[in-house]
């Protein structure tokens, strides 16, 4: 076993990226929920067992260097898997009359709050991370019919270096459910009065990058 104390730094720094580049790099898979803890054992693909003890409060990201071998010319980087996030945008907003602007923003944080959905809030832009299926989090958001709002779906991976570390932990830290899933024809059912969701759907986990905008206003 071989104990880790401290990021070495991340596979994105200049530096790192010319030295792993001419070396044999082993990924220590993490889910979401992993990467938040500052202590942790877990073992690579080849089997090697890594315990991780980092400073209270630390925690890792995806592309960190937790061990490095010059001799060997061999590496241990953390590869962190996150679920996909909801993004919805609030600029067209300000071209709204303002009590309708604030009347939508509360409607919104209503019917976010009604789902249990964890969201972090920055500029004119609301980050959810997905706790259900894509199609699920989509009817919620046709159900309320809010004007002057568009949302997309991103990989949770995209979102990462623009937020601050107490952010990516708020807006990954917690959210509940499963990662990234699709349901089969039967999965829940969304109250068409007040968006609610109903039941828990069948899932097959799966994680995949992509794209979906959407904008309510044009459906």
């Amino acid at each position: 076993m071989v104990l880790v104390e401290k990021v070495l730094g991340n596979a994105g720094d200049p530096e790192w990226v010319e030295r792993l580049a001419a070396s044999s790099v082993e990924p220590l898979s993490l889910d979401h929920w992993e990467a938040q803890k500052n202590r942790f054992r877990k073992k690579t693909a080849s089997g090697a067992e890594v315990a991780v003890s980092l400073d209270r409060g630390a925690f890792l990201r995806d592309g960190d260097v937790l061990l490095w071998d010059v001799a060997a010319g061999s590496a241990v980087v953390a590869r962190i898997s996150l679920r996909d996030v909801m993004i919805i945008h609030l600029d067209e907003l300000a071209a709204q009359d303002p009590a309708y602007a604030m009347r939508t923003c509360v409607e919104l944080g209503h019917a976010l709050g009604n789902q249990h959905w964890p969201a972090l809030v920055k500029g004119t832009r609301v980050f959810v991370p997905l706790t259900v299926d894509h199609k699920v989090m989509a009817s919620v958001m046709k159900t309320h019919r809010f004007e002057g709002i568009r949302y997309e779906f991103v990989p949770g991976e995209d979102i990462v270096p623009y937020l601050a570390p107490h952010e990516s932990r708020r807006l990954f830290g917690g959210a509940e459910g499963p990662l990234h899933t699709h349901t089969q024809d039967r999965y829940v059912a969304v109250d068409p009065d007040t968006g609610h969701v109903h039941g828990r759907s069948p899932v097959r986990a799966h994680a995949h990058p992509h794209v979906h905008p959407h904008t309510d206003a044009a459906e």
